[in-house]
């Protein structure tokens, strides 16, 4: 076992670890942090790739900024001490069977895909090609998903901010008694 090997055991255990330490922690403040492992993990595999750019990218972007954004917000809502409610055995139940068909058919897919590596569609990855590429809305293009990734983001911040403004204001401990 090479030492290649070894680091990409380690930063993929420590993806798969803390991704679920992410969505399973009852504290939204702790879940950010983990978050935040879970972007520096996949910057190391992006290192080991040699995809320098892309990790530098992960850790500016994603680690940097993204995961500061979210704990601000945190910070903004006062609700770093609350723990989240436990849902239902019922929702439970149906969380996971959701997330096992959604493994099954990301497994499925994956083994019906035939990997072969084809010298029509690789491109020398220099600054101008993947420039390009990032900014095209041709076949290999990359503008229309970073467009529908963007307003996915925006609807789920003003989705946020709505629902913290409505439980403060919605709050019967906090309003006036008539």
């Amino acid at each position: 076992m090479t030492l290649n090997d070894i680091m990409f055991y380690l930063f993929a255990g420590s993806i798969l670890t803390f991704s679920v330490m992410t969505v399973t922690s009852r504290r939204i403040l702790r879940s950010a942090v983990y978050l935040l492992f879970v972007l520096v993990s996949t910057a190391g595999l992006y290192f080991m790739l040699k995809y320098n750019f892309l990790a530098a990218v992960q850790l500016t972007v994603y680690a940097g900024g993204i995961i500061v954004l979210i704990i601000f917000s945190i910070l903004l809502t006062s609700h770093v001490s609350e723990k989240a409610v436990v849902a239902p055995i019922r929702q439970q139940i149906f969380s996971a069977l959701a997330v096992a068909a959604g493994a099954v058919l990301t497994i499925m897919t994956i083994f019906k895909f035939a990997f072969v590596p084809s010298a029509a569609t690789a491109i020398d990855s220099n600054v101008t090609n993947v420039g390009r590429a990032l900014v095209s809305t041709g076949r290999d293009g990359f503008a229309l998903p970073f467009e529908v990734i963007s307003v996915l983001l925006l609807a789920a911040m003003v989705g946020a901010i709505v629902l913290a403004k409505k439980e403060k204001t919605q709050n019967p401990a906090n309003s006036p008694k008539s």
